[in-house]
């Protein structure tokens, strides 16, 4: 081979690596550029506002009250005279364009089977349409009623593991949601996935179901961030009321910021949990109550997706 062919070949290939570097190395921040801010509405996700409207919006008119306020993702819950509506519910979200990033499922106790009827139902309904989406998995008090601690760890874990696998076979996801009572305290929700010994279950955290906990909030996030994916804000006063708007609080800009600290990089729950009201004003006096919260933390950059 000639001297002058030789360098050509030489050149070539050094252009063709120089390239392929080039491209390798734009690809991590363009994609880091994807993820959103923890709380830029981007990341929001409506929660609670099925039940809780009293202008009983059907699944069409819920998509357009979304797509209206600017807000792209919903966790269902849902009441058993919802539960029928499911898949219109889900048809509804997908022609508008919204994440259903979530779906309720709660075990009363009183079936003598886990999950229960309706949550056959539920998962009946998601397997049909090929829904993929993460399960809200919370158990009513009485279900654990007469046990000893271990004995509600391992009957709480033989629950979740049925639901687990039927979850897993029509690909979605469970995760175990506070709601007070015994199974509401973090450190037992994390005893029973650890009972388990599995690491697809996560945790979703509730402001709202927290009063109790303010004096743990630190402890109890150092606990969860290995689970958590999501975490639903609520305006927070040591002494309630359970439910109030966003920015209205005295505690709630204190607990974001700890929670930003941590480096959590899940979900952001936005309530409408407000019983006989139009569910579209409670979320439009919780966002712009989140918009004073982030002027107030400086996060501009958040602040400027509302």
């Amino acid at each position: 081979m000639s001297t002058n062919k030789l360098k050509l070949l030489l050149s070539a290939f050094t252009i063709f690596t120089f390239s392929a570097f080039a491209c390798s190395a734009s690809a991590e921040p363009d994609h880091a550029k994807l993820k959103p801010n923890l709380f830029a509405k981007d990341n929001l996700v409506a929660w609670c506002i099925v039940p809780y409207d009293n202008q009983e919006r059907t699944p069409a008119g819920r998509a357009a009250m979304l797509q209206e306020l600017g807000i792209r993702s919903l966790a269902w819950d849902w009441r058993q005279k919802h539960l029928g509506s499911l898949e219109e519910e889900i048809g509804c979200l997908k022609q508008a364009n919204i994440e259903l990033a979530a779906v309720w499922c709660w075990i009363d106790g009183n079936s003598s089977e886990t999950p229960g009827e309706s949550n056959e139902t539920l998962l009946a309904t998601l397997k049909r349409t090929g829904t993929k989406t993460e399960i809200w998995m919370s158990f009513a008090s009485s279900f654990f009623s007469g046990l000893s601690d271990e004995q509600k760890v391992a009957k709480g874990a033989e629950a979740v593991a049925i639901l687990r696998e039927k979850a897993k076979a029509i690909g979605c996801s469970v995760c175990l949601y506070n709601h007070g009572d015994w199974f509401g305290e973090p450190r037992n929700m994390i005893r029973i996935i650890r009972h388990l010994e599995v690491d697809d279950i996560g945790l979703v955290y509730n402001f709202h179901h927290a009063h109790d906990q303010l004096k743990e909030y630190e402890a109890n996030l150092a606990l969860m961030m290995p689970y958590l994916r999501t975490v639903n804000l609520n305006g927070m006063r040591a002494d309630g009321p359970k439910i109030i708007p966003l920015g209205s609080g005295d505690r709630e800009e204190v607990m974001m910021k700890k929670l930003q600290e941590t480096g959590f990089q899940g979900r952001i729950g936005i309530l409408g949990h407000v019983e006989n009201a139009d569910v579209k004003d409670v979320l439009a006096e919780n966002l712009a109550g989140m918009k004073k919260l982030l002027g107030r933390m400086g996060e501009s950059e958040a602040l400027a997706t509302y």
